[in-house]
This record gives structure tokens, C-alpha cells and sequence, in this order.
């Protein structure tokens, strides 16, 4: 889990700005609400296979319900989670970036989910929003992110452009930073390239200070926000809100893109290039993942944890992509940091 150096201490202004008492019956609703409205979408989308629920409970407090279909029409998998938990303290993934919420009980919920196509020309998807408090601290967090595994410019650029109008409602600088930011998180540091086409990523919004609260000072996204300086305070409506907002923008830039690829035939090349490059979503997602760690760090259920995990993946020692080939560009691309909201089409 990296640290944040940066991570602001709890001012007296921001002891004024506390959650409504409702709050977490709010957003726990909100969350339930969003994994049956993109769980009901998916299974009409995919037309054969439906998800499966378990519920389950955390022996210290609270518990989810994790929803996976698997082998459908278009899904390989499709895991989609809600989880509500508390307890006593929180873990030190969280305790570094957030020192003062030391010594007080916590609450944590959210939805998250992770989808994985059956077909390579149709890109995996993650979507993860949350909420805590823990005493007089609290804060919202997520983003969605896309991991094409061939390159079609358009669908990254449907898919920011619809994350950015959702964020424009809100605040006019939210994507910029929030789409730097993600670039960012989702990138693998081992092998020198981003797990994906990014999208958004944010964490620790409280409406107060400045927008970027990640653990590199020296990034683009803390370049970007620090010449903003700190922007005009948002309560905690605000950002419920612009949370909600980006939950239900879910839908609208992913479901035209799989319908756009899902039915284009594919062979063992293409099949055998998706499986090795889901090998990069496994090495991501058990390194650096902050969901992930969060959830193993406070005894969630491991296998709501690891629904993230693709059910088939390979790696190959030494893989190169073939010179002028869509697998190259990829790599050359799309696994480099784009501003796809301004993507324009090619004439030529």
C-alpha cells in the first residue's frame, strides 16, 4: 500500500462540515441500488447467463453481497459487489493516508465490480465507488476504468467523454484531475505501462482543500491540481451527489462499446493475446490495489475480494508484440497516458 505524505490533517473547518445523521443509510441504499440497477442491465445485455447472489456477514461487523455470472453469452465472468462494514479501527492501509481518523470506530460501503468479456475486441471494465467515516472524518472515493485489449480509439473516447459530462455537472476541473489521477493509480510500475485506457479515480474527497490527495507530489494529476490550489468547500451533499453521478454514468459508457464488439469473430490469436494481457489485470490487482488490500486487510470474504480475477489467464516469458500489428499498438498507444476526451478520427 503506498503512503501519502501529503495526506492533510483535520482542520477545525472541516469539523463543521459533518455527515448528516442519515448518511450512511444514504449511501448504503444508494449502493444497493446501483449493484441491482448495473446487475439487471448486464444480464439483459448478456441474454443467457443471470447472476448469482451470496450474501454473507463479517464476524466484526457488517457484511455484502457478491453477484457473479459466469460463462454467458458475453461475459466470461461478471462479478458485481456491495459491501457495508464496521468495526473498531481501521487498517493501516487507510491509517497512512489518514492519521487522523486514528483511534476511532469505522464504517466503510460501496460497490465495486469487475467484468470480463468472453470476447478479446470488448475491453474489461472496473468500476469501484465508496464511502467512510470514522468519528469526525469522512470521505468518498472511487472511479471506473477501461482495459481494452485491442485498440478502438472510439470506445476510449466514448467512455471518457461520457465519465467527463457526468463530472462537468458537478465541477469543471473534477475530470481533469480525476482522469490524471487514474492514469496515475492504474498503472504498473514493473513493467512501465498503464493497466489500461484509464477513466476516473479519486479518493479522500471531504470538499475541502485541494483536489489531488494521492501519494505522488511530482505527478501530473498533483501538478495539474496544485494550480488549481484549494477550491471552493463542498459538502458532504456535494459529493454524494457527484458520487451518484458517476455511478449511474456507469451504463451509459460501457454497454454501447460492448455492443458495438461483442459480436466481431475472433480466433486463437486474439484469444490467446486477451488471456496473456489479463495477466497484467492479476498483477495489478494482488500488488497494488488498494480494494484489494483494504478488503484482506479488515477479514472481508476472500472470494468477494478475488471475484476481480479473470477465470482463464496466461503469461509468456518474454512476449513481444508483433511490429505494425493491433497488439503493438496497443502498447505503443493505448497503454500510454491520452487525452481521449479531445480524440479526434483519422481521415487518412
Amino acid at each position: 500500500m503506498v503512503t501519502n505524505s501529503q495526506s492533510p490533517t483535520l482542520s477545525t473547518e472541516s469539523l463543521t462540515s459533518l455527515p448528516p445523521t442519515d448518511a450512511k443509510a444514504r449511501v448504503s441504499q444508494f449502493m444497493k441500488n446501483l449493484q441491482d440497477e448495473i446487475t439487471q442491465a448486464l444480464e439483459k445485455l448478456d441474454g443467457v447467463a443471470e447472476f448469482q447472489e451470496d450474501s454473507w456477514e463479517r464476524p466484526e461487523g457488517g457484511g455484502g453481497r457478491s453477484r457473479v455470472l459466469r460463462d454467458g453469452a458475453i461475459f466470461e465472468q461478471a462479478g458485481v459487489n456491495f459491501s457495508e462494514v464496521w468495526g473498531s479501527h481501521l487498517p493501516p492501509s487507510i491509517l497512512t493516508q489518514r492519521p487522523e481518523a486514528v483511534g476511532h470506530k469505522f464504517y466503510a460501503t460501496g460497490t465495486s465490480l469487475v467484468l470480463h468479456p468472453r470476447n478479446p475486441y470488448v475491453p474489461t471494465v472496473h468500476l469501484n465507488y465508496r464511502y467512510f467515516e470514522a468519528g469526525p472524518v469522512w470521505w468518498f472515493g472511487g472511479g471506473a476504468d477501461l482495459t481494452p485489449y485491442y485498440p478502438f480509439a472510439e470506445d476510449a473516447a466514448h467512455f471518457h467523454k461520457t465519465l467527463k459530462q457526468a463530472c462537468d455537472t458537478h465541477h469543471p476541473e473534477y475530470y481533469p484531475v480525476f482522469k490524471r489521477w487514474c492514469d496515475e493509480y492504474f498503472y504498473l510500475k514493473h513493467r512501465g505501462e498503464t493497466r489500461g485506457v484509464g477513466g476516473l479515480f479519486f479518493d479522500y474527497q471531504d470538499g475541502r482543500g485541494t483536489l489531488y490527495r494521492g501519494p505522488n507530489p511530482d505527478g501530473e494529476a498533483a501538478k495539474y491540481s496544485n494550480q488549481l490550489g484549494a477550491i471552493t468547500p463542498r459538502g458532504w451533499e456535494d459529493l454524494f451527489a457527484f458520487a451518484q453521478s458517476c455511478g449511474g454514468a456507469f451504463l451509459n459508457a460501457y454497454v454501447p462499446i460492448v455492443e458495438r464488439r461483442h459480436k466481431i469473430e475472433y480466433g486463437d490469436r486474439q484469444r490467446n493475446f486477451q488471456l496473456y494481457r489479463r495477466g497484467r489485470y492479476v498483477e495489478f490487482n494482488l500488488v497494488y490495489d488498494r480494494g484489494t488490500i483494504f478488503g484482506l486487510q479488515t477479514n472481508g470474504r476472500t472470494e468477494s475480494i478475488l471475484m476481480s480475477l479473470p477465470p482463464l489467464v496466461r503469461w509468456e516469458y518474454g512476449y513481444r508484440p508483433e511490429p505494425n500489428s493491433p497488439e503493438a499498438e496497443l502498447y505503443e498507444t493505448f497503454l500510454k497516458s491520452q487525452d481521449w476526451v479531445n480524440w479526434v478520427p483519422s481521415h487518412t
